[in-house]
């Protein structure tokens, strides 16, 4: 099964496409889609939109799979993610590709066995499951490729 994971995001969307047949993984690609401060709103979006779906088009994942939104302190900038998180969902479903969605828990759970990880254990198992030879930078495409194993190890809530 070939995974795409995703940590929406505005400035930095972290995405990692791993293959996952017979209990071994294969990572095809990672790295982070960014944007600049100094771009308007809507033509950040507009870039995250366009990156995203050329690599849906190049990789042709049998799934996405992406981390729930977390609204802490800050609810505007929840806000701004909630919308990137919306193109992520749009590019998916253009394309009839299934989304899963993962909790913070669900995703240190599947990855290091303990719901209540820190962040340094998530890359750490993160590197280590996928024979990657240096942690994901930043950790953001950590994260990215922390859901897709997530997926790969569990069912989750199909949208």
């Amino acid at each position: 099964m070939r995974i795409m994971g995703i940590d929406p995001g505005y400035a930095i969307v972290g995405v990692g496409i791993v293959d996952y047949h017979r209990n071994r993984f294969s990572t095809l690609e990672y790295g982070a889609i960014t944007t600049t401060p100094d771009q308007l709103f809507p033509k950040r979006l507009q870039t995250i939109y366009e990156d995203y779906t050329t690599l849906l088009d190049r990789f042709h994942p049998e799934a996405v799979s992406i981390e729930k939104l977390y609204f802490g302190n800050n609810v505007t900038t929840g806000i701004d993610v909630a919308q990137a998180r919306g193109l992520i969902l749009l590019g998916a479903a253009q394309r009839n590709i299934p989304v899963f969605e993962y909790s913070p828990v669900q995703i240190k759970q599947a990855v290091v066995g303990y719901g209540n990880a820190e962040k340094h254990q998530v890359i750490y198992m993160t590197t280590k499951l996928l024979n990657l030879k240096q942690a994901p930078k930043p950790d953001d495409v950590a994260d990215a490729l922390a859901v897709a194993i997530t997926h790969a190890h569990c069912c989750g809530i199909v949208h």
